[in-house]
């Protein structure tokens, strides 16, 4: 494993500067070869697909002490290390902005971070869609202490926030109530968070109005944050796909903070076709100077829960285990029923709902209801209570997408890419393959294979653009000053291959990973360091 330590030779220091500064040449053709010298780490020969959305280019790269100190031709210069990426592809490390492997990361035989490495993740944002915990500062304690895979960077989770301070009451939050929660959303935001997300589409955030989330949105922007949402409504559950898009736009001009529609999407038969619409809706508000954007992940199946693809907000509100009294009433549950048959029709019935963990993993919702001889909903109740009494999970892939929307959306230029995707022990239930395969499959697939947006599109997609919207300082770049999350990828075997089906395997064709100078993947063999770092949003 190499592990750039501090080490200080004559004339690095200067040389440090300057590139931090700009001052060396750094594009292939104009760049005069460096005046030779000794550096921790050189990779010579590579094709560079640098993250500004530039046009690839053949370049090598310095690294000292953790950072990139030169990118052009390194002349006779030497180093501790050279990696020859002669026919290789050298990217930026990708950042994941919408990221559940948290608090799986924080286990033991999980901290090395694998299925993230194996796809080139370096960076991931943790907390989405309004959850995770609400002690930031003891979360990044964690990671810092014995340390992780990768960067890790917070947010503030608006539903969690919510919740501590209201439960699970569907109400307006009292005056005394909200201020209570712009305390947490501030403390949160003061100590490094990089801004507020929210899942109104989930309970408790289904019950905040929308001014409630201006208000905490405006706490959040006073530390240069940003507002990701997990949107209301992706299909046609309440206010529809285009007014769930529009109050995102809403929230940002009223709060001022830029707006990000996490994992987007048109979900449902009933809504395909929509995106031409989101994308009009968006491009609008960014006309009109708001700063609005949207990250994807590259599958055409959607990943949730029996809860979250069926069970109605109202039959989840009130006390922990309101949703199981409810079941045994009789008018209730009658009305819950109902309400879950049209939500299994807004998801394009029981055989588009593939189960995830317990004993049913990786079959679908129908098969198990034929088995029992009972009608989907049923089965969908029954397997809640099961799992609720430790028989089972009750995690679901759900099949929703078509091509058309998911392409439409990715070829935006306002489009970045995240996986939504979870870590899970190999072989341990039957996970989304998105955790394993989300970033090699929109080059795989989406660049190489059918040519949706360029190899230089899709790269800054992942890299400069998430870094750029969310102020991560020093990333998701290939220039001198940044931090040495760098990739060495033999494109042609670049490729997820985890499959609905098998949904385990790791990505190949990473040949090496670099997480802030240290080798996490070293030949295609993980190092299992734990270089990661906790990072601090500075103002």
């Amino acid at each position: 494993m190499l592990s750039l330590t501090p080490r200080r030779h004559a004339g690095r220091a200067l040389s440090a500067l300057l590139a931090a500064a700009g001052l060396l040449a750094a594009t292939a053709g104009t760049a005069r070869p460096a005046e030779a010298q000794n550096y921790d780490l050189v990779i010579r020969g590579g094709i560079l697909v640098d993250g500004s959305g530039r046009q690839a280019r053949a370049a090598d790269i310095a690294i000292d002490d953790g950072r990139i100190v030169t990118v052009g031709d390194l002349g006779q210069s030497t180093a501790d290390r050279v990696i020859d990426a002669t026919g290789r592809h050298v990217f930026p490390g990708f950042i994941d902005t919408h990221s559940h492997a948290m608090p799986a990361l924080l286990r033991d035989e999980l901290r090395t971070a694998r299925p993230l490495l194996a796809q080139g993740i370096t960076t991931i944002f943790v907390n989405p869609d309004g959850g995770g915990t609400v002690d930031l500062a003891d979360q990044r304690a964690r990671i810092r202490d014995p340390g992780v895979g990768v960067n890790v960077a917070q947010f503030v989770g608006h539903g969690s926030v919510r919740r501590a301070v209201l439960g699970m009451q569907a109400r307006e939050a009292t005056p005394e109530e909200l201020d209570r929660m712009r305390a947490m959303v501030r403390d949160g935001m003061s100590g490094g968070a990089f801004g507020l997300s929210s899942g109104l589409y989930y309970s408790p955030g289904s019950y905040a109005p929308t001014g409630e989330v201006v208000e905490l949105a405006k706490m959040a922007a006073e530390f240069g944050g940003v507002y990701q949402s997990h949107i209301r409504d992706e299909s046609d559950y309440s206010i529809g796909l285009l007014g769930a898009v529009d109050e995102v736009i809403e929230i940002s001009r009223g709060s001022g903070i830029t707006g990000v529609v996490t994992h987007i999407k048109a979900l449902g038969p009933r809504v395909w076709g929509q995106s031409a619409d989101v994308v009009s809706h968006i491009e609008a508000a960014r006309a009109e100077g708001l700063a609005v954007y949207a990250d994807q992940y590259p599958y055409e199946a959607s990943g949730t829960s029996i809860v979250g693809a069926l069970v109605p907000r109202w039959a989840l509100a009130g006390d922990d285990g309101a949703l199981y009294t409810r079941m045994q009433n009789p008018a209730e549950r009658t009305r819950l029923v109902a309400d879950m048959w049209e939500n299994l029709d807004r998801r394009g019935g029981a055989d588009r709902l593939m189960l995830q963990g317990g004993p049913h993993g990786g079959r679908t919702l129908q098969d198990v209801a034929d088995d029992r001889g009972t009608d989907a909903v049923e089965t969908a109740l029954a397997l809640l209570v099961e799992a609720r009494d430790g028989g089972g999970g009750t995690g679901l892939t759900s099949f929703n997408m078509n091509d058309e929307d998911i392409e439409r959306f990715m070829s935006q230029p306002w489009m970045m890419t995240s996986s939504d995707g979870s870590l899970w022990v190999p072989g341990e239930g039957h996970p989304h393959p998105r955790g394993f395969g989300a970033f090699p499959r929109r080059i795989r697939k989406y660049v190489l294979e059918e040519g949706v947006t360029t190899l230089e599109q899709a790269i800054h997609a992942m890299t400069a653009l998430p870094a750029r919207i969310y102020g991560i300082e020093g990333r998701g770049v290939l220039e001198p000053g940044a931090f040495a999350d760098v990739l060495v990828v033999g494109l042609d075997g670049f490729r997820d291959t985890a499959t609905y089906e098998d949904p385990h395997g790791l990505a190949e064709g990473v040949e090496y990973a670099l997480v802030n100078g240290t080798l996490a993947i070293d030949a295609g063999r993980f190092t299992d360091a734990l270089a990661g770092e906790a990072l601090v949003k500075t103002r």
